[in-house]
């Protein structure tokens, strides 16, 4: 079974910063930029990412090198990402929101890192990276005297554009690499088919290490609006929703449980600002279509839905759907639609053949989306980039290890994981890569992490440990764990249980630690 998108021929060289280039030669004065009353505009944005361009090609750093970031969203970000592009080299987002321990970890795990870009709030952060951390404050005299035009450096859409951590299926934390065409190419589907414009701004409301960040952050700058920041380094919803009250922004990029939380805020107060954006592009996760029916039945909202899917590993959207031609009722799941531009989705089975409609097979992606595999990685998990023959000759996809099937209407529906990893509030985890963190603390013997549900039928991570001595306090064992793991892999609740339960086969019964949360024990 194959969903094929629409086939859009791409420019000869589909470079994400070109377009950026080309605004900021036609509007100059335009703001690129909003945080806390500053102003950015596609000229001065442009000027510096130029210099820091020429500035990296000085040192060597182009094409195939990687350059760090790690800074709060901010103008300086953008002429990090924006310089580093421009250089030919990719750039590795280190989110200054995760703990140090969890940064050291990440940072050992990236070939050809060139540099890190940090600021005096966040280079403590990385303190002990393997390379040079610098930042704009100490570079401010060198990139003064530096030329403020483009460095004319040679990009091609085949080039390195980033690279993002996802969870590997060890529980190890992979490096998944996108190429320029594919993310123009997300990006150029985004704005024909959703007719993004100049006025188009966009609030960012994600952590910068998150996937979907990526192309919330570039996307108004590839259609000429505005991008605006909140100040909170950490997803604040109330500061979130004051700035789309205050300010002209159409359109968010969130996770499934990022918009709840909006939609919650905006039905306590009586507020309108959610109801008045254009798009809200979401998803990450199993939809709760009974969070968001009441406000989205609301008279007067025009806000349009977008239900998404992807992978980081294919530059985070492969499908889309818009849930105003959704009914809510019985067991059907609301779908995530049909294909972007030049992507296809297959079902395949085991064998990598394909199902017959409307049954239920792997969901493998192909087409321009498809990134260019995990950096300094091998074995298993490249292997879920592979190749198979279709109409007469060889055809390179991603296996997502997500289960689907297509509905009667012709859209996906994303059934579940295949595999062991999780998704919770948007982000693919895998529990042993929480579960290794765990055993490492004093006083644990052994632990386990099963998924369990909330009372509205929400995912969340519940650990069980088995402590060396007496039990352990729940308070404690949670402050231990954020200084190495980022808030979205601590588990909302921990138990002290006496033995971690077996299956037959010798492994963690991890359904057993389940329905004994289910069942209050």
């Amino acid at each position: 079974m194959i969903l094929q998108g629409k086939r859009v021929a791409l420019p000869p060289n589909p470079v994400v910063h070109r377009r950026f280039e080309e605004h900021a030669r036609a509007t100059p004065d335009a703001v690129a930029v909003f945080r806390a009353g500053e102003r950015t505009t596609y000229a001065e944005l442009d000027a510096r990412a130029n210099r820091f361009a020429r500035h990296l090609a000085a040192r060597g750093v182009g094409r195939g090198a990687k350059v760090g970031v790690c800074l709060d969203y901010s103008a300086d970000l953008l002429v990090a990402v924006l310089g580093t592009l421009k250089a030919g080299a990719a750039y590795v987002p280190f989110d200054p929101a995760y703990p140090p321990a969890r940064l050291r970890l990440l940072l050992d795990q990236v070939p050809g890192l060139a540099l890190i870009v940090a600021s005096p709030a966040t280079a403590g952060l990385i303190e002990r990276a393997p390379v040079e951390v610098t930042g704009f404050e100490e570079l401010s005299e060198r990139l003064a005297a530096l030329p403020s035009t483009a460095p004319g450096i040679e990009v091609t859409g085949d080039d390195l554009c980033y690279a993002v951590f996802t969870s590997g299926s060890t529980g190890t934390p992979k490096l998944t690499a996108v190429r320029h065409e594919g993310w123009f190419n997300l990006m150029n589907w985004l704005q024909l088919e959703y007719g993004l414009h100049p006025g188009s701004h966009n609030l960012v409301v994600s952590a910068f290490g998150f996937d979907l960040s990526q192309r919330a952050l570039m996307t108004p700058l590839f259609c000429g609006a505005t991008q605006y920041f909140t100040t909170s380094r950490n997803f604040d919803p109330m500061l979130a929703y004051r700035m789309l009250g205050e300010h002209p922004i159409r359109t968010v990029h969130c996770a499934s449980s990022t918009l709840y939380l909006l939609v919650d805020w905006e039905t306590a107060r009586g507020g309108d600002a959610l109801t008045r954006l254009d798009y809200v592009l979401f998803g990450g996760e199993a939809l709760k279509t009974e969070r968001l029916t009441d406000w989205a039945r609301r008279e007067g909202n025009t806000c349009t839905l977008l239900h998404q899917y992807g992978v980081a590993e294919c530059t985070d959207v492969a499908t889309s759907y818009d849930l105003a031609g959704y009914r809510p009722g019985g067991p059907e799941v609301a779908p995530v639609g049909r294909p972007a531009y030049n992507t296809a989705i297959h079902l395949l089975d085991e064998a990598l053949r394909g199902v017959a409609p409307g049954e239920q097979g792997e969901i493998c992606i192909s087409g321009t989306g498809v990134g260019a595999g995990y950096l300094g990685a091998a074995g298993p998990e490249n292997a879920k980039f592979t190749t198979v023959e279709a109409d007469g000759g060889p055809l390179r996809l991603y296996r997502t290890g997500d289960r689907g099937r297509v509905n009667a209407d012709g859209d996906l529906v994303v059934l579940g994981r295949i595999d062991a990893q999780v998704k919770v509030r948007g982000m693919r985890i895998d529990p042993a890569d929480v579960e290794r963190a765990l055993a490492r603390l004093a006083g644990v013997r052994e632990a386990a992490v099963a998924v369990t549900r909330t009372a509205a039928g929400e995912a969340e991570l519940s650990a069980f440990v088995v402590p060396a001595g007496a039990d352990l306090a729940e308070d404690d064992l949670r402050a231990r764990l954020l200084a190495d793991l980022p808030r979205n892999m601590v588990p909302a609740r921990f138990t002290n249980i006496p033995r971690i339960p077996l299956s037959p086969h010798g492994k963690v019964d991890r359904a057993a630690l389940a329905d004994a949360i289910a069942r209050g024990l």
